[in-house]
């Protein structure tokens, strides 16, 4: 059975994600969609083929245990079928062999569960960097001793790099655009997650806590907290 998920934004990359844990599944659908993907499912091997032919997805996140074929197996028929979409396998198997067996099989990256999904959402950034050039655009920003690479997805402050996730980045981009500026809660829902009516305020206030902790530790702050307002990016007095 293959699903989709609430529509993504306009030009959003889409993921398929397959994996026969209704949990993961979820989970992973969830956090890519708020990464600003647009997701489809499906809970078994031949779902995977069926969805992966008829949507052609951007990127596959693919389980390699599954109920009826394997997820190597499921790369290997869509190799010889022609297709060329990129796949992130998910598996509990971390020996050497089956990271090996994965690549072989036509596996673009290869990520172990236990998995953080800060991971996943890197690495399926990673791919598409390299699949989908120029999919981040042209751009470089610059604020005081920060700097920000759309193109490379890469920042630094006072030219040590800092590693963000893709929701973080997108954050710290939004803000840096507005530097100066004040921005709302639900302006950064909008912006960053195109989220719906209802979101909590506190998905915001939980990135931005992770944002300052990243940007700011050990240097003069950069990212303050208008009470009653919203954030702003400016230089402290």
């Amino acid at each position: 059975m293959a699903s989709v998920s609430d529509r993504a934004p306009a030009g959003a990359a889409t993921v398929l994600v397959v994996d026969d844990e209704p949990y993961i599944l979820d989970l992973l659908c969830s956090a890519l969609r708020l990464s600003g993907f647009e997701v489809y499912s499906a809970d078994t091997g031949r779902g995977a083929l069926e969805a992966a032919t008829r949507r052609r997805p951007d990127v596959m996140v693919l389980d390699v245990m599954l109920p009826d074929l394997d997820g190597f197996t499921v790369a290997r028929r869509l190799r010889a079928a022609g297709s060329e979409v990129p796949v992130l396998f998910l598996t509990a198997r971390d020996a050497v062999e089956d990271r090996i067996a994965g690549l072989s099989a036509g596996g673009d990256d290869y990520v172990s569960k236990p998995f953080s999904l800060e991971e996943v959402i890197l690495r399926l950034h990673a791919i598409l960097r390299r699949t989908r050039p120029g999919e981040d655009g042209p751009g470089r920003l610059r604020f005081a001793d920060l700097e920000l690479d759309a193109g490379t997805h890469l920042v630094f402050r006072a030219g040590e790099q800092i590693w963000l996730s893709a929701t973080e980045f997108k954050l710290l981009h939004y803000l840096m655009l507005n530097a100066g500026k004040v921005v709302s809660k639900r302006q950064i829902l909008d912006r960053v997650w195109q989220a719906e009516e209802g979101r909590a305020d506190r998905v915001v206030e939980t990135f931005v806590s992770q944002l300052r902790r990243k940007i700011d530790t050990g240097h003069p702050p950069l990212i303050h907290t208008v009470r009653g307002v919203g954030y702003t990016l400016r230089e402290s007095p």
